[in-house]
């Protein structure tokens, strides 16, 4: 019997690999400065698979990643890191997710995650953004509608 187990064990295992060596962490940068601009996250949108992580690199002091009120998949608790300090953060649910910079969201430092193949929620188009970062989150909702429609 505990042969079997093990046995059984081992094959779950074995069939649960290649699901987790698929998932990929990508790096985003917090900026100062980039090709965007001031106060700027890059890149500034993603597309990722359920299951992928994000590592928010502190490239420059004085900023974090956080999630955005009213801008994450039902249920989801959402995130901050601290000032200065490098996160990794998995995404399994899929939807979308609003990131700032809790220093800088007034200076539109902002982002867009979306995670597996879902539409961008109209809710999010009703979000209060702080002056800056309203055009920034225009530009995304639009890219991201526009790849959506050209499936």
């Amino acid at each position: 019997m505990i042969k079997l187990a093990r046995l059984l064990l081992t094959a779950l295992i074995a069939i649960s690999m290649p699901a987790l060596a698929s998932a990929e962490t990508v790096e985003v940068k917090m900026l100062n400065r980039g090709e965007k601009g001031s106060m700027v996250f890059e890149p500034d949108f993603l597309a990722l698979q359920p299951g992928d992580s994000v590592k928010f690199i502190a490239t420059n002091k004085s900023h974090n990643a956080a999630t955005i009120d009213g801008m994450v998949p039902d249920g989801h608790p959402g995130f901050k890191g601290k000032i200065n300090e490098e996160i990794v953060v998995t995404f399994d649910r899929p939807g979308f997710y609003g990131i700032k910079c809790s220093p800088h969201f007034g200076m539109g430092m902002v982002m867009l995650i979306k995670v597996g193949n879902v539409a961008l929620p109209q809710s999010y188009r009703a979000v209060e953004f702080p002056a800056r970062a309203k055009p920034r989150f225009e530009a995304l909702f639009a890219r991201t509608e526009a790849e959506l429609a050209g499936k």
